[in-house]
């Protein structure tokens, strides 16, 4: 079974996968895929100055990341050009590390974008969002990120209103107190998503 995994910017869900993994869940996140891919060196970093401007780059070669975010939320087309030209070469980098890691009970496949992107709900039989206040997402993301809250607000709209993921989701954790609840509720999934996988195997 392979559980997406998703929420809103500052959500925790990233703080979310990581307990997963604590847990011995195999994860794979596709935003670690996507800077893999936008790293030094890689073919994807030209076609992004060709398409967004030679200011998306520093000198050394390297993705400003700030300058690309600002461009692209503030421009929804330009966003869905960068993800026409980056989402192909995520979903088979993630394919492929999903299929290496069949023999697991279950996956968790982090994917910040999975209902608005094209392709990652055919990977997965659950979906789980990680949901929290939009007041706590603000603060969070501008703790986390070194964002200003124009620039999260900014992101927020870009993604999928928080009602819509929810109506969505297979299964929700809201995030909105402690670390420490946070760890209680996935361990909590896990569960679930364990025994789920055992009556699965039962009834094959």
């Amino acid at each position: 079974m392979i559980v997406g995994l998703t929420g809103g910017i500052g959500s925790g869900k990233s703080e979310a996968a990581r307990i997963f993994a604590e847990l011995g869940v195999p994860v794979v996140d596709t935003d670690v895929i996507a800077h893999a891919l936008t790293a030094a060196g890689q073919p994807a970093l030209q076609e992004i100055a060709a398409l967004f401007g030679q200011d998306t780059l520093f000198q050394d070669g390297t993705l400003n990341r700030a300058a690309l975010r600002e461009r692209i939320f503030t421009h929804p087309e330009m966003r869905r050009q960068l993800e026409a030209l980056l989402h192909p070469g995520i979903r088979a980098q993630a394919t492929q590390l999903l299929a290496q890691q069949a023999g697991a009970q279950y996956q968790i496949l982090v994917v910040p974008l999975l209902f608005e992107a094209q392709g990652y709900r055919d990977l997965m039989g659950r979906s789980l969002v990680i949901d929290c206040d939009e007041s706590q997402q603000l603060e969070r993301a501008m703790a986390r990120s070194n964002l200003q809250a124009q620039d999260v607000s900014a992101i927020m709209k870009a993604q999928l209103p928080r009602d819509q993921r929810l109506a969505l989701a297979d299964d929700v954790i809201v995030n909105n107190g402690t670390l420490e609840n946070l760890r209680q509720q996935v361990l909590a999934q896990h569960e679930k998503y364990i025994k789920t996988c055992i009556v699965s195997q039962s009834i094959s």
